[in-house]
C-alpha cells in the first residue's frame, strides 16, 4: 500500500480481472486514493444490475430473480473484500478516512436492495418446483434475508430501517477505530532491570523488539497486544506494573475524550432495540436469535447459566488457592484481577511442575504452522505449497496453494501472524473471494490474522499454548473456507448460523491437545528435538487448569452481551457501565476476575453486528466441538477416515447447505449434550 495519491495512476480496480496469480488483489498498485472511486463504480453498476432485475418483464423464475441476484454485485465484492480486510489488519488515516465515508453508503445500497418493493415481490412469487435442493435452499435463505431487513413494512418503516442501517454502519466503524487509536497509544516502557524483574528471555526479547518498532533501539516497551501483555500479567513480580499495564487493558474505549466508546454503545443499542420492534420482535435478541440454532434467547440464557454455578464454583476455588499462595509470600493484599495469571502460573508449576517458558521453547510459530497443516492433510488430504512470490498487503504475508489429495486446486491461503500498529487486535479469518461455482470454478482466498509477538533477533516467534490454540481455532475456520463445496455464493464457506460458525474452528483445536500431534510438532527452536514426553504428559495434564477462571470471564462477557440486547431500557437509553455492574452483580462475578471483554471494548459486540446478542455462541458451539471429537474417540482413531469424510460432506464443506440441526444430525446422528463440554472444562460434578 501507498499512501499517495492515484489522482493520475490508472485505478487497478478498473480492470476486469486480474492477472496476478490467483488472481490476488495488485496490492502494491492500490493505494488508498483509488477506494472511493472504485467504490463509486461499483455500487453504480450494482445499483443498474439490481433495477435491471427488478424491472425485468419477464415473470419472475428463480434463474432471471434468484441467480440474477447472486450474479451481481461481482465488482462490489471485489473491491469491498480488498479494502475491509486492509483496514482490519493494515490500516493507516487515509483508509480510516474512505471508512467513515463509504460504511454508511454501504449499508444504505444493502437496504435499497432488501426494502425494494419491487425485487421483494419477484422473489415472493418464485415457488419450489423443479428446484434443486441447493436451490431451494438460496430461495429459502432470500426469502427470510428480505422479511428480517424490512421487506414486509410500510414506506415509512422501510425509510426508518435504512437510516438505521446507515447509522449503525457509522457507529460500527468509529469503535473499532476508537479502540485501535486506544491500543496504540498506550506502551509501559520497562527502563530498569527492576522494570523487567520476573519477566523470562521470550518476553524480554519480544518486548525489545516491540521497542525497536517504535522507535526505541536498546529498550523494552509492552503494548496492549495479547501476545505481550497476557505473559507481562503473568510473569512480571512487579505488582505497580501489572496492575498499570492491567488498567490500560481493561479501559480501552472508556478513556474519555474522542476515543470513548460509552456514547456510542447506549446508541447502538437504542437503534438495535429499535428496528426489532419495527420487525415486530421483543427485544435484539428475539430478532437475533430468531435465525440461529439455538432458536431464541432463552435457549442461549439457559446454556449460559447451566455453565455459570459450576464455573464459579470452580472460581472460587481456584481464587482461595491464589490467595494462600499470595499469603505464602507475607503479602496481606486481597487477590486482585492483575494478580491472577501471575499466582495461577506459579500454582500452575506447583501442581503440574508446569512453567509456560519451559513450553514456549517447542511451540514455534513454523512448528505449529506446520502442525495445523499436517493434521489437515491427514483428516482431509489437503497439501499446501508455500508461494514466495506472489502480491501481498503487507511484506510478512505468507502465502499458499491448497490442494485436495488428487492435486485439484482447492484455493490460496494467507498467514498474516504478527502483531503491529496498523493492525486491530485478536485473531480472525476473513476471505478475499469465497468459493462458488455459479459464475465459474471460482476457488476462494481466505486469510487468518493473528498478534503473536516476534521473536528477539535473529530468533523465531515462540507461541504459549494458548497461542498455539488460537492459531488452530483460526485455522479451523480457514479450513471451512477453504473446503466450501457449493454452487451459490450465499451459501460459501462460514456463512451459517452464527452459533454454527465456531464449531469447526473450536473442534480443530481438539487435535493441537493430541500426544501424537504434539510428539510430531513440538519440537525445540534450537535443537529440533521433541518435547520430552515428562513435559508432554504434565502439559496434557493441567488441560483443565485455571478452567473456572477461564470459563467465567468468558461465560460473563456473554451474558452481559444477552442482558443488554434483551434489556426492555435499551431503546429508552442505557448507561453501559452502570447496566454493566449490575449485571455482573445480580449474577455474582467474583471480584477478583474482569470479563473477558467489557463493554467499552467489546468489538465482537459493538465493531458491526457479528456477535451482537451472539456471543454466546462460543460455547454453545463448544457443546458441539466436544462431542463432535468424541466421535472420532469412538472410532478409535483421531483420524478416522470415515469420520473425517462425514465431517467434511456435512460441515467443513457444506457452507449454508442445510439448517445447523440437521448439519450436525448427519454427521453425528443426533444432537449433543452438555455432558463433553462440561468434562472438556473440567467442571462436571
Amino acid at each position: 500500500m501507498r499512501g499517495v495519491t492515484a489522482e493520475h495512476e490508472p485505478n487497478p480496480f478498473s480492470e476486469p480481472a486480474w492477472t496476478t496469480p490467483h488472481g490476488l488483489p495488485p496490492f502494491e498498485r492500490i493505494s488508498p486514493a483509488h477506494y472511493e472511486p472504485a467504490f463509486e463504480r461499483a455500487l453504480a453498476q450494482h445499483v443498474a444490475e439490481i433495477e435491471a432485475i427488478a424491472g425485468n418483464p419477464e415473470p419472475p423464475t428463480f434463474a432471471n430473480t434468484i441467480e440474477a441476484l447472486e450474479r451481481s454485485g461481482q465488482a462490489l465484492r471485489r473491491v469491498s473484500s480488498t479494502f475491509f480486510n486492509l483496514t482490519g489488519s493494515h490500516t493507516n488515516p487515509d483508509l480510516q478516512a474512505v471508512e467513515r465515508a463509504v460504511a454508511p453508503r454501504l449499508a444504505r445500497h444493502g437496504s435499497a436492495i432488501y426494502l425494494n418493493p419491487d425485487l421483494w415481490a419477484r422473489v415472493s412469487a418464485i415457488g419450489e418446483e423443479g428446484l434443486s435442493d441447493e436451490a431451494k435452499r438460496v430461495r429459502e435463505r432470500y426469502r427470510l434475508r428480505f422479511r428480517r431487513a424490512g421487506a414486509e413494512l410500510d414506506a415509512e418503516a422501510k425509510e426508518r430501517m435504512a437510516a438505521i442501517a446507515a447509522r449503525l454502519a457509522e457507529l460500527g466503524t468509529q469503535f473499532s477505530q476508537n479502540l485501535l487509536a486506544d491500543e496504540g497509544a498506550f506502551t509501559l516502557e520497562l527502563a530498569s532491570e527492576d522494570d523487567l524483574a520476573g519477566l523470562p528471555p521470550f518476553l524480554r526479547a519480544a518486548a525489545a523488539r516491540a521497542a525497536e518498532e517504535r522507535g526505541l533501539p536498546g529498550r523494552y516497551v509492552i503494548t496492549l497486544s495479547r501476545s505481550l501483555i497476557d505473559p507481562f500479567l503473568v510473569f512480571s513480580t512487579r505488582r505497580d506494573l501489572r496492575e498499570r499495564a492491567y488498567a490500560a487493558w481493561i479501559r480501552r474505549g472508556e478513556n474519555g475524550g474522542e476515543t470513548d466508546n460509552r456514547a456510542i454503545i447506549t446508541e447502538t443499542l437504542r437503534l438495535r432495540a429499535e428496528r426489532a420492534r419495527l420487525l415486530g420482535y421483543p427485544s435484539y435478541a428475539a430478532y437475533r436469535l430468531d435465525d440461529t440454532m439455538a432458536g431464541s434467547a432463552e435457549a442461549a440464557v439457559g446454556l449460559l447459566e447451566e455453565v455459570w454455578a459450576p464455573a464459579r464454583r470452580r472460581a472460587e476455588a481456584e481464587r482461595d488457592r491464589l490467595q494462600a499462595l499470595a499469603r505464602e509470600d507475607g503479602h496481606s493484599f486481597d487477590l486482585a484481577p492483575w494478580d491472577w495469571r501471575h499466582y495461577a502460573e506459579r500454582l500452575r508449576r506447583r501442581e503440574h511442575a508446569l512453567d509456560e517458558g519451559e513450553i514456549k521453547p517447542y511451540l514455534a510459530l513454523e512448528g505449529m504452522i506446520q502442525a495445523a497443516f499436517d493434521t489437515a492433510h491427514r483428516l482431509f488430504g489437503l497439501s499446501f505449497t508455500e508461494l514466495p512470490d506472489v502480491p501481498r498487503y503487507h511484506p510478512e504475508v505468507r502465502a499458499w496453494e491448497v490442494a485436495d489429495r488428487d492435486g485439484r486446486l482447492i484455493g490460496l491461503f494467507l498467514g498474516d501472524y504478527f502483531a503491529r500498529a496498523s493492525k486491530r487486535s485478536g485473531a480472525w479469518m476473513s476471505g478475499f473471494r469465497s468459493q462458488e461455482r455459479l459464475t465459474g470454478e471460482v476457488t476462494p482466498i481466505i486469510v487468518n490474522v493473528m498478534n503473536f509477538a516476534k521473536g528477539g533477533e535473529g530468533e523465531p516467534a515462540l507461541l504459549s499454548f494458548d497461542d498455539a490454540r488460537t492459531l488452530f481455532h483460526e485455522f479451523g475456520h480457514a479450513l471451512h473456507g477453504l473446503l466450501s463445496n457449493v454452487t451459490y455464493p450465499l451459501l460459501a464457506g462460514t456463512a451459517v448460523a452464527g452459533d454454527f460458525v465456531e464449531l469447526p474452528s473450536q473442534l480443530y483445536e481438539h487435535w493441537l491437545e493430541q500426544p501424537e500431534v504434539l510428539r510430531a510438532h513440538a519440537r525445540h527452536y534450537r535443537t529440533g528435538e521433541p518435547m520430552p514426553e515428562d513435559l508432554l504428559a504434565r502439559l496434557l495434564a493441567a488441560r483443565t487448569f485455571n478452567q473456572g477462571f477461564a470459563t467465567v470471564e468468558y461465560t460473563a462477557s456473554a451474558i452481559v452481551d444477552l442482558d443488554l440486547h434483551l434489556s426492555p431500557q435499551a431503546e429508552s437509553g442505557i448507561d453501559p457501565l452502570a447496566f454493566e455492574a449490575e449485571s455482573l452483580r445480580r449474577i455474582g462475578m467474583p471480584a477478583e476476575i474482569a470479563m473477558r471483554h467489557r463493554t467499552p471494548h467489546f468489538q465482537h459486540v459493538f465493531a458491526g453486528e457479528g456477535y451482537a446478542a451472539g456471543y454466546y455462541s462460543y460455547l454453545w458451539s463448544e457443546v458441539l466441538d466436544a462431542d463432535a471429537f468424541d466421535a472420532f474417540r469412538e472410532a478409535g482413531n483421531i483420524f478416522d477416515p470415515a469420520t473425517a469424510e462425514r465431517l467434511r460432506a456435512y460441515v467443513y464443506g457444506a457452507g449454508n447447505l442445510r439448517d445447523a440441526r440437521s448439519a450436525y444430525t448427519a454427521f453425528r446422528g443426533r444432537l449433543p449434550s452438555t455432558a463433553p463440554l462440561l468434562r472438556k472444562r473440567g467442571l462436571a460434578a
